[in-house]
């Protein structure tokens, strides 16, 4: 990967996984749960936001490795007890950060076609032709990303998204055992993308990225075929 293509896929991750948190803040605050609010973290200004190791180091060490482009942000401060409905509110704070980043997939599909049908109509040499290859490349690596970092944090590990939906839906038998997991959460965060890394989990991962990858290309090809 050169280095424009790892520029753009890094600061594509660090835009989405700020906007992951800001969702989270957002909805936690129409919840009833000011939090993220008053100490400032409903920006989309990156510096609040960025955690030096899971925003940057991380990205730039798997660009060189052929891994899924990933990382995070620091998280936003979300109080369960401020909610109005702790007990159903706390899953859809959780929820909304994988869903804004579907979202953001969902756009840079249509801005896909959008760029392709305008880049099809344009002869070959001309002088729009870089920056229709630099936004092809944005738009992917935003369709890309996004359902990463989606699937990723839906999967029911602490401290993933993932948990605390799934804490909702437990019976109360096993609920008490599956939180005690929490105080070991980034370890089996490590331990997963081992996982990941070293055995056949890893490429039925990627089926999955796959198939969730697919509907919006098929978006981005149904705007070209509009547009073109």
């Amino acid at each position: 990967m050169d280095v424009a293509s790892i520029a753009i896929q890094v600061l594509v991750l660090v835009f989405s996984v700020v906007f992951h948190e800001v969702a989270h803040g957002w909805t936690a605050w129409k919840l009833g749960d000011p939090t993220a609010k008053d100490q400032g973290r409903l920006t989309l200004n990156p510096i609040p936001h960025i955690d030096p190791v899971g925003s940057i180091i991380v990205p730039l060490l798997l660009s060189f490795t052929n891994a899924f482009m990933m990382g995070w942000a620091k998280p936003v401060p979300v109080h369960p007890g401020r909610l109005r409905n702790p007990w159903n509110d706390h899953p859809k704070v959780a929820a909304a950060g994988p869903a804004s980043n579907l979202l953001l997939a969902l756009v840079s599909a249509v801005l896909l076609g959008v760029t392709a049908a305008v880049g099809h109509r344009l002869p070959e040499a001309h002088a729009a032709a870089p920056a229709i290859g630099f936004l092809w490349l944005v738009w992917k690596a935003g369709i890309e990303i996004n359902v990463v970092l989606a699937v990723f944090n839906l999967i029911p590990l602490p401290p993933l998204d993932g948990s605390w939906i799934l804490t909702r839906f437990l019976p109360d038998n096993l609920r008490g055992g599956y939180e005690r997991l929490r105080n070991y959460g980034m370890l089996i965060v490590v331990g997963f993308l081992l996982l990941m890394r070293y055995t056949p989990a890893g490429p039925m991962l990627g089926v999955v990225l796959g198939a969730v990858v697919s509907p919006f290309y098929y978006v981005a090809n149904a705007v070209l075929r509009i547009g073109a």
